[in-house]
């Protein structure tokens, strides 16, 4: 069943994005419609829009409007905090930490030892593996983080794989303000944590990291223990 949630209500972005950076370019297969409770991006903004406190319907406030309905108990695994929302056909293995909200999707995986903290959303058929801690982010359906990765106020699109041992980094070292790199120049995204946004089929290898406010478009490839910046367009190799 799909579950709608209402962003009539929107605030528009600070400034003027190329439209390569919204949800329609990045994750052209999605269209908000599917099992379970889906994310509705903000109209005419860049994707990472959906994780800006200033946006009225964020991730946190959408995540709010979610009803617990057909979920099953939570036994298994361990869980504190409200709004833990648990799909009856997820699987969550033991071992696995849960902290609310949170809502794991039909056919997820939450693996043993995996950390999920608060406002995380893992849609349908998507990976959260072994050792992966994931906050304030989303994975769309398909989209896996399923080894030693941590993924903090990110987007990952349908089909998107991290390495064993990818990182996305979501703080810089100074606490300031995420500057994403755009044409040679540094633009201030308006929050201090943002991690990165993965255009759909886009494959990090092993121990790669990508540095605070980076976008990768559809079909990227990051070789393994590569460091990546910046905003990229797609079927971009970074090796």
């Amino acid at each position: 069943m799909h579950h709608h949630i209402d962003a009539s209500k929107r605030l528009p972005p600070t400034m003027d994005w190329p439209s390569s950076t919204t949800a329609e370019a990045l994750f052209p297969s999605y269209d908000g419609k599917g099992d379970g409770f889906l994310p509705v991006f903000p109209a005419n903004a860049p994707a990472w829009a959906l994780l800006d406190p200033a946006v009225e319907v964020n991730i946190k406030a959408q995540m709010a409007a979610m009803e617990p309905t057909n979920g099953k108990a939570l036994t298994g695994f361990f869980h504190r905090g409200e709004g833990i929302v648990v799909d009856e056909t997820a699987t969550v293995e033991e071992g696995a930490y849960l902290i609310g909200p949170c809502y794991i999707g039909p056919r997820a995986v939450v693996r043993s030892g995996a950390y999920v903290r608060e406002h995380s959303w893992i849609c349908s058929d998507a990976v959260v593996g072994h050792a992966t801690e994931v906050k304030h982010s989303i994975l769309l359906p398909g989209a896996k983080a399923p080894h030693f990765n941590y993924v903090g106020d990110s987007i990952l699109g349908r089909d998107v794989n991290l390495g064993a041992g990818t990182k996305l980094s979501n703080l810089r070292n100074d606490g300031g303000e995420v500057h994403l790199r755009l044409n040679g120049e540094r633009l201030g995204c308006g929050f201090r944590k943002f991690g990165a946004v993965l255009g759909e089929g886009t494959a990090l290898g092993c121990n790669s990291v990508t540095n605070p406010g980076v976008v990768l478009g559809r079909n990227n490839t990051v070789w393994p223990n590569i460091t990546v910046t910046g905003v990229h367009g797609d079927d971009v190799q970074h090796r």
